[in-house]
């Protein structure tokens, strides 16, 4: 029992200390991009799926310079270049305009354009729950049905 919880123990700092080195590396490639411009950014968690984060570097009309993507399950996926954006305007980017296939990084692309839109309406950007947060509200939850039950 002991050897079960070292081994489980030691799985959980080995996925902590890879997810700290691919976290490392987004914000690099980020910062990368961020010195030479504006970036525009789009996500979508996968849950057991790959998940998908898409960065735009756009000059000052909004139009793509350089389109950068991170995809996958595990925490061994790496920045790589996303072609076939250069030159369209991300705050018209439409369905049409999706790569074909993976379906979280055409939501990440459409997250990324929808967030510029809002940011150039001067609206607030709604920032998703963080899954200790989304845990906590469920929580939450169950402890009110359960107080409802008991009355």
């Amino acid at each position: 029992m002991v050897q079960l919880a070292v081994a489980l123990l030691a799985m959980f700092l080995l996925q902590m200390i890879l997810s700290g080195i691919q976290m490392k590396h987004f914000s690099n490639e980020f910062l990368k991009l961020r010195r030479q411009g504006k970036v525009a950014c789009g996500r979508k968690s996968g849950g057991f799926f790959a998940g998908a984060i898409v960065l735009f570097l756009i000059d000052d009309a909004g139009v793509i310079q350089t389109a950068r993507k991170l995809e996958g399950v595990t925490c061994f996926a790496r920045v790589k270049p996303l072609s076939g954006f250069e030159g369209k305007h991300i705050g018209y980017l439409t369905e049409a305009d999706l790569p074909k296939g993976h379906k979280n990084l055409g939501k990440a692309i459409i997250d990324a354009s929808l967030t510029y839109r809002t940011y150039m309406a001067g609206e607030h950007i709604e920032y998703p729950p963080t899954p200790l947060a989304r845990f906590g509200h469920s929580m939450g939850n169950l402890f009110r049905k359960s107080q409802n039950h008991v009355q």
